[in-house]
């Protein structure tokens, strides 16, 4: 599968046994899967940006985030296949391609979103990682744990072959 910055996947369950870390969103009840996940190509390494519909509940921390630090980096409200989404950015992760469970299709097409949102994306991404080296970090989870993690993985992966 070549795995692109920009489109949208879905992710395995597996991932989230292996890395076993409470602040990753959990899956949709009833057997759906988990959230559509925005994707970003960093060599071997990928990140996952999670997109969520529970609009209402993200615009008012927004809204919270906006009031108190004038601008709020870590979570976007954008229009993505038509519908109006919040982009977590403050949820994302880094995984590995072995995770991805399926690219996101619609009419049998893989989804990428508009350049323009990517380009956001990426921006308020990066502003993200550099606040973390600052010490300042607005991630949910540990993702310098999670990417070691995976760099152990592929270390391991890169001998066995």
């Amino acid at each position: 599968m070549k795995v692109q910055t920009g489109y949208l996947y879905h992710i395995k369950n597996e991932f989230f046994d292996i890395v076993d870390d409470d602040s990753l969103m959990t899956n949709h009840e009833r057997g759906k899967k988990r959230p559509t996940y925005f994707t970003i190509k960093d060599e071997e390494i990928l990140w996952f940006i999670p997109l969520s519909s529970k609009i209402d509940k993200y615009k008012k921390l927004v809204k919270k985030k906006e009031e108190k630090y004038g601008v709020c980096n870590s979570i976007l409200i954008r229009t993505v296949l038509g519908n109006e989404c919040a982009i977590l950015i403050q949820n994302a992760f880094p995984t590995l391609e072995k995770y991805i469970d399926h690219i996101h299709v619609v009419d049998g097409k893989p989804v990428k979103v508009i350049d323009s949102i990517c380009d956001e994306i990426l921006e308020n991404f990066k502003y993200l990682l550099k606040l973390k080296k600052k010490g300042i970090n607005l991630f949910f989870s540990d993702i310098d744990k999670i990417k070691q993690q995976m760099e152990e993985e592929l270390e391991k992966s890169q001998k066995d072959n």
